[in-house]
Formats: structure tokens, C-alpha cells, sequence
């Protein structure tokens, strides 16, 4: 094989992971609780896989009208996954995801954010309006409760 042939080859590879890593990137789990999804977040985080995160979720949604709450669970993301985002970066990409959910008419709750990020945004001053619980299991609790509740106002 010659070398312009490999070349081509080894691009096409690495074009290749790089849609398994963003498909990965944002996998979109339906959960016990109906109408809602979990979209587990592991890993380093950025600008580019907050869009793609974005831009998932809202064709999920568009494709399922029935969903009507999106967890995202950070629990994944470690502390130097997120060292060297800019922490009102970070604060504007959530506020941005937050926007997205709701604007769709869907329910963004946020899980498993670390200790340390929350202090950074809370030193930074940087005011964020999401709805947050410590952790996923916390989250469907809520959601639950909240589903028998509006089963008995029915009946």
C-alpha cells in the first residue's frame, strides 16, 4: 500500500471514531418513570459537547412528543474533567442547555453536579436557575411522587 493510500485510510478511520465518540457523547436512556429520559454526562466537557448535547436531546424530543422531563446526570463528570472550562463558560452552557429544554416545552433537571464546581460557580457570583437534586435516584423520587399525584387528581 502506498503512503497516500494509507494516509486517506487513517483519515477515514479517525473520521470514524470521532462519530462513535459523538454519539457516545450523549446517549439518551428512557427511564422508569414515564415521559422522562436520562442523559448520562461522563467525561470532559466542552463547548462543542454541550451543542451536541443540545442537539440530541432536542431531536429526541421532537421525535418523541411524549417526553416531557430530561435528567442530566453528572455524576460522570470528574473534577479535572471540568479545570479547564471557564467556570462562567460553563454557567452559560447550562444556562444555553436549560433554555433549549424549556423552550421545547421540556423539564431540564439537572443531578451529580461536583462539590467543587458548585463552590466556583457560587464564588464567581454567577447565578444559574436550574432544578437541581444531589442524585439521579433523588430526581425520579421527585418525579414520581409528583406522577402518582397527578394520577389521583384524575381519577
Amino acid at each position: 500500500m502506498n503512503e497516500q493510500q494509507e494516509l486517506k485510510e487513517l483519515k477515514e478511520l479517525v473520521q470514524y471514531y470521532e462519530k462513535v465518540i459523538k454519539n457516545m457523547s450523549a446517549p439518551i436512556i428512557p427511564s422508569i418513570v414515564p415521559r422522562t429520559i436520562l442523559v448520562p454526562i461522563a467525561g470532559f466537557i466542552y463547548r462543542d459537547r454541550f451543542e451536541t448535547i443540545r442537539t440530541k436531546v432536542l431531536q429526541y424530543a421532537a421525535e418523541h412528543r411524549e417526553t416531557e422531563s430530561v435528567v442530566f446526570d453528572f455524576t460522570g463528570v470528574a473534577l479535572e474533567d471540568v479545570e479547564a472550562f471557564d467556570y462562567n463558560e460553563l454557567a452559560s452552557e447550562l444556562s444555553e442547555l436549560n433554555s433549549a429544554q424549556k423552550l421545547m416545552g421540556l423539564r431540564p433537571i439537572y443531578v451529580g453536579f461536583n462539590p467543587r464546581f458548585v463552590r466556583e460557580i457560587v464564588r464567581a457570583g454567577i447565578q444559574v436557575d436550574l432544578e437541581v437534586y444531589i442524585n439521579f435516584r433523588t430526581a425520579l423520587k421527585v418525579l414520581l411522587k409528583e406522577n402518582k399525584n397527578a394520577a389521583k387528581s384524575v381519577k
